[in-house]
Formats: C-alpha cells, sequence, structure tokens
C-alpha cells in the first residue's frame, strides 16, 4: 500500500500535534524554538524615548542569603532579568547571559530574579552549569521594572537611564549587546 503525499502530510501534522500534547516533549520543542527566536539581539532603545530609574528602594536576596540593597547600583550599569526555570525563552536565552555574565562580572551589576525556591534554582543552575547568582525580592521592585511576562530584561545606565527594555528572549551576548556595554563602561 502506497501513501500519498497528502496522507504523509496529515501524518507528520499529526506526530506534531501529538508531541506537542504529551507534556514531557512540550518544553523541549518549546525550548528549541525559543532558541531560533533568541538568535537576535535586543534592541536599544532610542536616546529620546528612554526613562529614568529614580526608584532605587529594593531589597533582595541571593541564593546564599545575603541581602543586596539595590541602592548599592545606583551609578553603576546593571543588567536586571526576570526568570523562572520553567519558562521556555527563559531557558533558551540562558547559555547567553550566562556568557555576558562571565565576560563583564566585575564591571556590571547583574541580577537575574526569579521568585522560585532556592532549591529548584540550584538544581537548575547546577544541571547548567550556570554561575550566575539569583536573587529573589524581598520588597516590591521599583514599579518602572514591572515585569508582567517573563523573560523580561532591562540594561540600566549610570544615570538611571534604561538603555534596553526586552520582553522575551533574546541573545545577551551578541556584538550589539556587548558594544552597548563597553561604551556604557566608558569614563565620560
Amino acid at each position: 500500500m502506497k501513501i500519498s503525499k497528502s496522507q504523509r502530510n496529515n501524518i507528520i501534522f499529526l506526530v506534531i500535534i501529538l508531541i506537542m500534547i504529551i507534556p514531557q516533549t512540550r518544553q523541549p520543542i518549546q525550548i528549541l524554538l525559543q532558541k531560533g527566536l533568541a538568535k537576535f539581539s535586543p534592541s536599544v532603545v532610542d536616546k529620546e524615548d528612554r526613562v529614568t530609574l529614580t526608584d532605587y528602594n529594593w531589597q533582595l536576596v541571593d541564593e546564599h542569603g545575603l541581602g543586596y540593597d539595590f541602592n548599592q547600583a545606583k551609578g553603576k550599569v546593571i543588567f536586571i532579568n526576570f526568570w523562572a526555570t520553567w519558562c521556555p525563552p527563559c531557558i533558551a536565552e540562558m547559555p547567553s547571559m550566562e556568557k555576558l555574565y562571565q565576560a563583564y562580572k566585575n564591571e556590571v551589576v547583574f541580577l537575574f530574579v526569579s521568585g522560585e525556591s532556592q532549591d529548584v534554582i540550584s538544581k537548575f543552575k547546577e544541571k547548567n552549569d550556570y554561575q550566575f547568582t539569583v536573587h529573589s525580592s524581598i520588597n516590591a521592585h521599583p514599579e518602572i521594572l514591572e515585569a508582567t511576562s517573563i523573560p523580561r530584561t532591562f540594561v540600566i545606565d549610570q544615570e538611571g537611564h534604561i538603555v534596553i527594555d526586552k520582553t522575551g528572549a533574546a541573545d545577551w551576548n551578541s556584538q550589539t549587546v556587548r558594544t552597548l556595554l563597553d561604551d556604557l563602561l566608558k569614563p565620560e
């Protein structure tokens, strides 16, 4: 019995739908699709459209139980990422964030913020060999940093201007982002 091209296409379509329905295969497929979307650099906000962060009253705690007062970041270049271990776009962009973190960790304040338990975060980091530190909010973050969906990432310059405001996955280790950070870190 010979299968027609139309029947073959229907079978392939049905298999794809079944794979997407089965919970064990759904997340890996979503991550793969998001990795394709995360090949693009985030857009830089035009200077005339940038908003300024003025509220630095935000308390966090890192995965080791150490408190962090966001006021300490005032006057520095800041990279903030709101994310979760169950979020496919978050997972897709993490390798590029880890590379960026490794390159700039001594010059830029990196705040990876998640509301998940430290146990879940630790297992995720260990499985993927990520070295960045993850924080949880103790009190509400500044309103201007509202993250109604994740991943949501902000890059803030020394004057508090939000230079990048990106929702969704991106390539954070791109030449565009590295050039931007290099420019922001140059003394005026």
